[in-house]
């Protein structure tokens, strides 16, 4: 127990920003809006085009690469951050670790969550022939 409270002394809180678990979220906002932006102009300039879906089709692959490297990455920090210096997964006492390994398990799981509407969103291309 003595073990536990000696490391939670070394966080200092006012380094720690609870924004940080919201980004995965916003990186898939922000892929959700680039293929759905990319589809929508690509339909209104190019829907006659002989070349068909492909190109949105590629751009959004190039997205989904993107979005999912971004937030495995965020992922992999929150995962680090909840395996921070404890073989004990509990959180049964009000510490700064204890508060700092809870936001890493946020953050791990708001990306896990993220990275499958990420790929929910890509599939929709796979689906889509045209614009029509």
């Amino acid at each position: 127990m003595e073990q536990k409270h000696h490391h939670s002394e070394e966080f200092h809180e006012r380094h720690e920003r609870i924004w940080f678990m919201f980004i995965p979220p916003l990186v898939w906002a922000i892929h959700l809006l680039a293929c759905y932006l990319t589809a929508a102009v690509w339909c209104a300039k190019y829907s006659s085009s002989t070349d068909g879906f492909m190109t949105v089709r590629v751009s959004i692959g190039i997205y989904t690469l993107l979005a999912i490297a971004v937030i495995g990455a965020l992922g992999w920090v929150g995962f680090r951050r909840h395996r921070h210096l404890s073989e004990d997964l509990a959180y049964h006492d009000d510490t700064p670790l204890d508060r700092y390994r809870f936001l890493g398990l946020a953050t791990f799981l708001l990306s896990a969550l993220s990275a499958v509407a990420t790929l929910f969103v890509a599939a929709a291309a796979l689906f889509i022939g045209n614009c029509n």
